[in-house]
């Protein structure tokens, strides 16, 4: 369901609310360069129905409301344009805002794709909300390695990326060798996502299985 969440700088943003509200764990869902669309909703789904309360903030709330865009290529371009407008402390305050709108005493974890990959990476870093995270493809992870994590960290990682070379993988090894990391061969960028080209289902059930696990670990299950 839609729901409205207020951040600490008084700006109020939709977000995509699922799951049981008196759940033992929660997640912060974060979402790629295409908004709160149908395919972060289906994956908010997912995780719900494995007993997660989950909330996935809307962040283009900050420049533009109700952005919901698909994957051709001028959804990216545009996404990307979107993207570049968003204030990283903005962005931070709106997955405060997404915690602390979780079940209170529920153990939470933030887990995030594409953009939001690197989002759940500051989840990590640059929060003290989450007892986990967890990154899908996130592009910016290389940028901000050397962030000291707060709590346990996984990542996965497409083979064949284009925005994110085997060299930026390896980079977040060197500097963060106590973060799990997975690379999966032959995969690209946005392999989890089943709306994309890219989408590689086998990949997409093990990295999903992996996450779950991670999570079901540090959170409780």
């Amino acid at each position: 369901m839609q729901i409205e969440l207020t951040a600490a700088d008084g700006h109020r943003l939709n977000a995509y609310s699922a799951g049981p509200a008196d759940a033992k764990r929660a997640l912060v869902v974060v979402q790629e360069i295409f908004g709160v669309n149908r395919h972060m909703r289906h994956v908010c789904d997912a995780l719900a129905a494995e007993g997660y309360a989950v909330i996935c903030p809307a962040l283009f709330d900050r420049v533009e409301r109700g952005v919901e865009l698909g994957y051709a290529a001028e959804d990216v371009a545009r996404g990307r344009d979107l993207r570049a407008k968003v204030d990283e402390k903005g962005t931070m305050l709106d997955i405060e805002a997404a915690a602390a709108a979780l079940p209170g005493t529920a153990a939470k974890g933030i887990v995030g794709y594409c953009w939001g990959g690197t989002i759940a990476w500051w989840g990590a870093t640059r929060s003290t909300s989450f007892k986990a995270a967890c990154g899908w493809y996130g592009g910016g992870i290389a940028g901000t390695r050397t962030e000291i994590p707060g709590c346990p960290v996984q990542l996965h990682f497409g083979e064949v990326d284009a925005s994110i070379p085997m060299s930026d993988v390896e980079l977040i090894r060197q500097a963060q060798p106590g973060v799990e990391i997975f690379v999966y061969q032959g995969a690209g960028h946005g392999f989890g996502c089943d709306e994309r080209g890219s989408y590689k289902p086998a990949d997409a059930d093990v990295a999903q299985a992996r996450t779950l696990a991670f999570f079901a670990k540090h959170l409780g299950s």
